[in-house]
């Protein structure tokens, strides 16, 4: 299952963003944010185009992560407005684990906290909930 994070800024010029080839979804800039605020603490590979966003992939304490962005916004709104983000956390699960209904990814997650609570922190983001 995946868990999610929604909230509003206008930190990132999404208009700047490199395009979706999949679909035209804006996210790409927020991972590429969180990759260089967390260089030498977390290993976030560089950012993919998936249909509903980008992706990335990370290991927080022993476990394997895909973290998604997608920002609400169409062309021709404006790029410096506060826009709302949706923020994925999915955690990857052995077969086993998956069988036994082990490791399962919950909202009280370490690594999902840990990223609620870097957004939360954040002067420049508001509105930060759980959904």
């Amino acid at each position: 299952m995946n868990e999610a994070i929604h909230f509003k800024t206008s930190m990132f010029d999404v208009s700047k963003e490199k395009e979706n080839p999949i679909n035209p979804i804006y996210g790409l800039s927020l991972l590429e944010w969180l990759r260089a605020k967390l260089e030498g603490k977390i290993a976030i590979t560089e950012p993919d185009a998936e249909d509903w966003g980008w992706f990335s992939e990370l290991e927080y304490e022993g476990n394997n992560y895909l973290i998604g962005a997608c920002a609400f916004f169409e062309t021709g709104n404006d790029p410096t407005s506060e826009i709302e983000w949706v923020f994925q956390v999915h955690k990857f699960r052995s077969l086993k684990e998956k069988l036994l209904g082990q490791n399962k990814m919950t909202v009280s997650d370490n690594c999902f906290q840990f990223f609620k609570e870097l957004f939360a922190q954040e002067p420049g983001i508001i509105e930060v909930e759980v959904a």
